[in-house]
């Protein structure tokens, strides 16, 4: 609840709302002093299958030596550090990674 008289903050204390700032004070009969808050699910995208529309680039696949792999670049550790190329290759479809 904000202050009527300096728009500040005002804190529940001994049944009533005190302004800290002004010294305003306010009864908290039928005035809520809950507070609710809803929690947002968050979508991720996780690639299954080689999608054609992923570029391509010529590294040879260490499983079955082939040399053309999709790629793609996620930041796997801090912001501070560089992101993580991550590579599949084209024929086996087998997954590695480059720090």
């Amino acid at each position: 609840m904000f202050c009527p008289t300096c728009k500040s903050l005002m804190f529940p204390k001994d049944g009533m709302f005190r302004c800290g700032k002004c010294g305003t004070e306010k009864n908290t009969a039928g005035t809520s002093q809950g507070f609710l808050t809803q929690l947002r699910q968050k979508e991720m995208v996780v690639i299954e299958s080689s999608q054609p529309t992923l570029p391509k680039t010529n590294v040879e696949c260490p499983k079955c030596l082939h040399n053309e792999a999709f790629w793609v670049l996620r930041q796997t550790r801090a912001a501070d550090e560089p992101e993580t190329k991550i590579y599949r290759c084209v024929k086996c479809t087998h997954s590695w990674r480059e720090y």
